[in-house]
């Protein structure tokens, strides 16, 4: 056996040792109602931010908890070495409203777990996966193995609400962060048995709607059909900005739209997804999108434009005839390499005013963006991901894009000029951003042996 292989073991029999204590100590961050969005969870989503930065402290790291204007920073560093390549991890601690409460079979923050799947708010997206990099490096620390990269962790409270926090930061100190790649596990694998590294993600453009008629509700039988409806108004805006097959109405809006190349769909028919794994994944009656494009195409390659939530109006018990004073809606807009999240946002806000009806007032707020990111999938980092990833899940991944953000992942890449590792452990139905919320306990564990022996693997990139 060589020297490597008895780390490998000696790493292998800790993990196995503890996983139970592990999963245990997961459930007690989960446990953290730590929702960036809700001010009245500004304390819990301080305590999560202490939480984590209290475990690489136990771990012997230099930990720096950084107050911000919104929710904490957490910086952690390993003794940094000039002969030992460094590894920078990122992550968030913060997580999604857990609305619609009733539609939860246990409560979001009371970690439940029932056949080897764990329930609550978070899970996946993103203390589990993050967590698993924690429990890596304990892993290499507790048994004595001389660790052979250099750590450091950048761990932010404002990934769900789109806060500026981590941006500046990464921005104005390139330096303390700098580093050969950045890890970041907040994608997913491909399937239930088969691993993926993410080499694309789409970007984003989140925008806001109000419309204002009356100075306040009026009666619908006294004043229905005299004046404008802002309810009737923002419909027909929202029914303006695509058409039947999918396809996004906004003029300009495809221009600088990267198409895919011929390899890329093949790869991508290569995977076997069929429309049915769709419809067990999400409940839908049926698939629907552009037309010309399969799902995945559609699901990982493809710009789009959806609602995400509308108001107007009595939405109480029975009945009450208004006119209402005011309406609005939400509305993201995934973005593909090139297009550009600003000017899709002038793009939505042009389009809206010119097809708004008369007798209205409008206005569009471009709430905030992210830029579509590309990673290189031939580097001597990603072949390391590669060889850890299939360590640690007994298989070799595959390569996929991602229709979701990670905002930051641009700004890394502009700012540090390092790769970007995508490494997901979770899963795509694991209802992230959804009631019941969950992480398989055997990816967790099997994600935290990919980070193990990614340090060894960097190492030798």
């Amino acid at each position: 056996m060589t020297q490597d292989d008895r780390t490998a073991a000696r790493l292998d029999a800790y993990l196995l040792a503890n996983r139970d204590r592990h999963a245990a100590q997961l459930c007690d961050w989960l446990r953290i109602p730590s929702v960036s969005s809700q001010s009245d969870h500004d304390g819990d989503t301080r305590r999560a931010a202490v939480f984590i930065a209290d475990e690489l402290r136990g771990l012997g790291l230099v930990v720096e908890v950084i107050p911000t204007e919104g929710h904490p920073l957490v910086y952690a560093e390993t003794e940094q070495r000039a002969d030992r390549r460094t590894l920078l991890f990122y992550g968030h601690y913060d997580v999604q409203p857990t609305d619609p409460l009733d539609q939860w079979l246990s409560p979001p923050f009371e970690p439940a777990i029932r056949d080897g799947v764990i329930y609550a708010r978070g899970a996946s997206d993103d203390k589990g996966q993050l967590y698993t990099h924690v429990k890596a490096l304990e892993a290499w620390l507790a048994t004595g193995e001389p660790l052979p990269v250099n750590v450091k962790f950048i761990i932010e409270g404002e990934e769900e609400c789109g806060g500026p926090a981590v941006y500046r930061y990464v921005e104005q100190h390139p330096d303390r962060l700098a580093c050969d790649a950045v890890v970041i596990s907040d994608t997913s694998l491909y399937d239930e048995k088969t691993p993926a590294i993410c080499y694309s993600l789409r970007g984003l453009s989140f925008m806001q709607i109000d419309v204002a008629g009356p100075r306040a509700d009026l009666h619908s039988g006294s004043f229905g059909g005299v004046v404008q409806n802002p309810g009737n108004a923002l419909a027909a805006i929202v029914a303006g900005l695509k058409d039947g097959d999918g396809r996004v109405l906004i003029p300009g809006f495809y221009d600088a739209v990267r198409e895919l190349d011929a390899e890329e769909r093949r790869a991508f028919a290569s995977l076997g997804f069929t429309d049915e794994v769709l419809l067990r994944d999400t409940g839908s009656p049926a698939p629907h999108g552009e037309r010309g494009y399969t799902t995945l195409e559609r699901m990982w390659a493809r710009p789009t434009c959806d609602v995400n939530g509308m108001w107007s109006g009595y939405q109480g018990e029975g009945a009450k005839t208004i006119i209402p004073a005011q309406a609005g809606a939400k509305v993201s807009m995934r973005l593909v390499p090139d297009q550009d999240p600003a000017e899709i946002a002038r793009l939505f806000e042009r389009h809206v005013m010119a097809n708004a009806p008369e007798g209205v007032g409008v206005k569009v707020t471009y709430l905030h963006g992210a830029s579509p990111v590309m990673v290189p999938r031939a580097s001597s980092m990603m072949s390391a991901g590669v060889r850890a990833m299939t360590r640690g899940f007994g298989r070799e991944p595959v390569f996929i894009r991602e229709g979701g953000s990670i905002p930051i992942v641009g700004t890394f890449q502009a700012c540090l000029k390092s790769p970007v590792l995508l490494l997901g452990y979770g899963l795509p139905n694991d209802n992230i951003h959804s009631p019941n919320e969950k992480f398989h306990l055997e990816n967790f564990y099997n994600g935290i042996a990919t980070t193990a022996a990614l340090l060894g693997e960097a190492a030798l990139a």
